[in-house]
């Protein structure tokens, strides 16, 4: 994968393409009903769906609502999570890889938007990384961090914190954009991508 992965753009038929990343372990039923809300919002708007490529939790039921509206649904997993048989074979596009980088790389060559929803560390390492890239200027897609019940309010404390201490700057922190809702994340998403 090449170091512009991130800048490629839209998908070939010029639609948008939002990315979505989330929990793919065992979460309370709330969290699956956003990503449920969060998949059929995509294709309500004609949108396509990049994921992870995997068919459990708050991942699976994202692909599952957007695929049930209509959505396209590409999804990028690693091997050796095909392996342990959770991958979402019901995808239009399931790209298999070899390690985690690569699965990144391809999700944000897919990808015209950014939208994390709840998760753990995994979710964050992700979130960081196309946050950090649109800060310095390597694309700029939307990033959107969708947070309806304060699960990141630590974190987003903490990085705001930053700021005050030379760490941040308020530009880095702007790149971002917080929703509480599912209507304005992903009005956020289509940004610089409509």
């Amino acid at each position: 994968m090449g170091g512009n992965a991130l800048s490629e753009g839209r998908p070939a038929d010029g639609s948008v393409a939002v990315c979505v990343y989330c929990a793919s372990s065992p979460v309370e039923q709330r969290y699956l009903d956003l990503a449920a809300e969060v998949g059929s919002g995509v294709a309500k708007r004609g949108w396509n769906l990049v994921s992870g490529g995997g068919r459990v939790s708050m991942m699976g039921e994202v692909a599952r609502s957007a695929r049930l509206g209509g959505a396209r649904t590409v999804g990028v997993i690693p091997q050796e999570l095909v392996d342990r048989e959770v991958a979402d074979t019901a995808a239009e596009e399931l790209l298999v890889v070899d390690d985690m980088r690569e699965r990144k790389g391809l999700m944000d060559a897919h990808a015209t938007a950014f939208l994390a929803l709840p998760g753990g560390i995994g979710t964050c390492e992700e979130l960081f990384e196309v946050w950090t890239s649109r800060y310095i200027g390597m694309h700029t897609k939307p990033v959107v961090l969708l947070d309806p019940d304060g699960h990141y309010r630590g974190l987003l404390e903490w990085v705001r914190g930053l700021a005050g201490t030379g760490f941040a700057s308020q530009r880095s922190l702007d790149a971002l954009t917080v929703a509480t809702d599912v209507t304005t994340a992903l009005d956020a998403c289509a940004g610089s991508a409509s």
